[in-house]
């Protein structure tokens, strides 16, 4: 069944409300990337095709938390069955972004969903914030093989497994501008105590560690934090982030954005929409933008 224009823009406006209703944009920009995110562009597996509302994939160690984002958006599916899973997951990540202030993405829709639990990949494709790392099956023949424990060597064997650059790998990261990390998630962060950053909005739960002092808007900090040497420590840098820095090429896009909001944005969103794209399979063929 091909999703209509009707359909989006019905769907459109019951995404923006509950956005908006429940600041959920983190988590919702999270959910999207933890499903396309385990593509592999080699073994054509993985992708943006909603496997990851399926129970067996939402078990996988990287998703924990991920359940709650996804009971935000089955009341909007059970209401508009006319839409599929993997277009929704991806719509919700876009306007929150866009809700948090941040550009408006084009997205495409007409994702084919995943049919059943024998289309979720393998555990351990989605990056770590910190060593150790792991190695995935299936990563790109082309991916640095020195340190394992090297975090510029794990991002770029993770991304170049899904045929990104190291710009877009830079770009990318800099969604960490929203959200926070929760130690009894991730192992990353503050617990349920959160920091004088995360404490302080109203009607969200309390806890955990974010990477920018506004952490529910959408735009260049996460890049400007980076490279302050007097950011407060309570700000969250995850040896993956810091990568960012240490190592030359990735710094050099980082200087970049941290100057450059509107370049930022435009590679962003570049980058982003080749995410939502991943290992997608099109009805329409090809897909459509409404």
């Amino acid at each position: 069944m091909t999703v209509t224009a009707n359909v989006i823009e019905a769907v459109h406006e019951d995404l923006v409300s509950m956005i908006r209703r429940t600041k959920a944009m983190p988590i919702l920009v999270r959910l999207a990337w933890h499903d396309c995110g385990d593509y592999d562009a080699r073994l054509g597996t993985g992708g943006a095709n909603g496997s990851i509302r399926f129970e067996k994939e939402m078990q996988h160690g990287g998703n924990a938390g991920l359940p709650g984002a996804l009971n935000l958006l089955k009341p909007i599916k059970e209401k508009h069955p006319g839409i599929g899973w993997a277009d929704l997951i991806q719509y919700a990540s876009v306007l929150s972004i866009e809700v948090a202030g941040g550009p408006k993405i084009p997205l495409k829709f007409g994702r084919i969903d995943a049919q059943s639990e024998n289309d979720v990949p393998p555990e351990g494709r989605l990056p770590g914030g910190g060593p150790p790392f792991h190695k995935a099956e299936g990563e790109h023949p082309n991916a640095p093989a020195d340190d394992p424990d090297s975090a510029p060597a794990h991002l770029r064997r993770v991304f170049y497994r899904m045929g990104f650059n190291d710009q877009e790998i830079v770009a990318l990261s800099g969604a960490h501008t929203i959200g926070r990390a929760f130690k009894f998630r991730s192992g990353f962060g503050a617990g349920e105590e959160g920091t004088k950053f995360t404490n302080r909005v109203q009607g969200v739960t309390k806890g955990g560690s974010s990477w920018t002092e506004e952490w529910l808007k959408f735009d260049n900090t996460y890049y400007t934090i980076l490279i302050d040497p007097n950011a407060d420590p309570e700000l969250l840098k995850l040896p993956t982030d810091k990568a960012l820095m240490e190592d030359p090429e990735f710094n050099k896009y980082v200087q970049v954005y941290a100057k450059d909001q509107n370049k930022f944005f435009e590679d962003y969103i570049k980058a982003h929409l080749k995410l939502s794209e991943l290992g997608a399979k099109w009805d329409p063929p090809g897909g459509f933008r409404p």
